[in-house]
């Protein structure tokens, strides 16, 4: 078998040049040796990066310089010059320069030109004032990618918890009328076949948290797990799923669990992220099943209230570059296999 062509640079984009996507991607430059980081480059506006570090930047106008000077400066492929940035005052030019970069930075993965993206974090009414009509850059890069929004999922990797939602960013009022059989299944085939694909898992386990308090209690708290979790279950259990479930969410997040399971499927938003975030808030990772691309981000958002005071913590960025560079190894090993 011949070998396999080089991994193309990672793209980053830099987010909303206000807050903390510039310093932390920075940050994250400056520890590439001792992370093990693969080379990548920033998709944005150079000065926002100059604005909050003093180190070595160098623009770019081709993906493939970033490899050559990556040990010695932080490539930069320039986008748009967004004016004069101050760190905690996002504005107009800075949501367009955003917008731009998540573009740019998307479309070079698309094109082979970057092994993967790496989100930086957006102030999503920032860019909704600049017309960006997508929920998140989720859905976005969904769209560009050509798959339907509601393929592409959502997972929260931590060291030793993955977890799924299985509803995203709805009312918590309305999650139960938004459940069904079919999203259950779908759900847990999606996370199978992304641990497998992203993380080289040939046989993952899957545990399926239920909705009510103690799973409903065989249905005195809440009909839901007896009219679609069991019967979704049941299926998944004769389609050769290794599932679990559902389960009482309150004890599926302690260590001895957690040894359990390879990823948790969770019923709603803050029943999959509060476990994540409380044991990895710094190092948290979001990865997207489900594009042709790899992409992934860090889980927080851009604390303008930071932003330029050489504080941000660099980990949760550092780790989505580092996961992003494992789930290209893993799935080039599997079309080579």
């Amino acid at each position: 078998m011949p070998d396999q062509q080089p991994i193309a640079p990672f793209a980053v984009s830099t987010g909303d040049p206000a807050g903390i996507g510039p310093e932390i991607i920075c940050k994250s430059w400056e520890a590439r040796e001792r992370a093990g980081l693969s080379p990548f480059f920033a998709v944005g506006d150079a000065s926002a990066l100059a604005a909050q570090w003093d180190g070595p930047i160098r623009q770019i106008d081709d993906p493939a310089k970033a490899v050559d000077l990556f040990d010695e400066a932080l490539p930069v492929m320039q986008v748009l010059e967004c004016g004069p940035v101050t760190p905690g005052q996002p504005n107009a030019d800075g949501a367009q320069c955003a917008y731009q970069s998540l573009e740019a930075a998307v479309g070079l993965a698309r094109s082979g030109n970057a092994g993967a993206v790496v989100t930086g974090p957006v102030s999503k009414a920032q860019l909704y004032a600049v017309g960006f009509t997508h929920p998140g850059q989720t859905e976005f890069i969904a769209e560009r990618c050509g798959v339907g929004r509601h393929n592409a999922i959502m997972m929260l990797a931590g060291p030793d918890l993955r977890v799924v939602p299985m509803t995203t960013h709805i009312a918590l009022r309305d999650v139960p009328a938004a459940l069904s059989i079919k999203l259950i299944i779908d759900r847990v085939h999606a996370t199978a076949r992304g641990l497998t694909r992203n993380f080289g898992i040939e046989h993952p386990r899957i545990a399926l948290a239920g909705l009510n308090p103690h799973a409903g209690e065989g249905g005195k708290m809440g009909r839901e797990e007896e009219e679609f979790f069991i019967p979704a279950v049941q299926q998944l259990l004769a389609d050769g799923c290794n599932v679990t479930g559902p389960l009482p969410a309150d004890t599926m997040f302690h260590a001895a669990a957690r040894a359990e399971y390879d990823a948790a499927v969770c019923a709603y938003h803050d029943q999959a992220l509060v476990p994540l975030k409380t044991l990895y808030f710094d190092e948290a990772v979001n990865l997207t099943l489900g594009l042709p691309i790899v992409r992934t981000s860090p889980d927080h958002g851009t604390a303008f209230a930071i932003a330029g005071k050489g504080i941000a913590r660099p980990q949760s960025m550092i780790a989505a570059i580092r996961m992003a560079g494992e789930v290209v190894a893993n799935r080039r090993r599997e079309e080579a296999a």
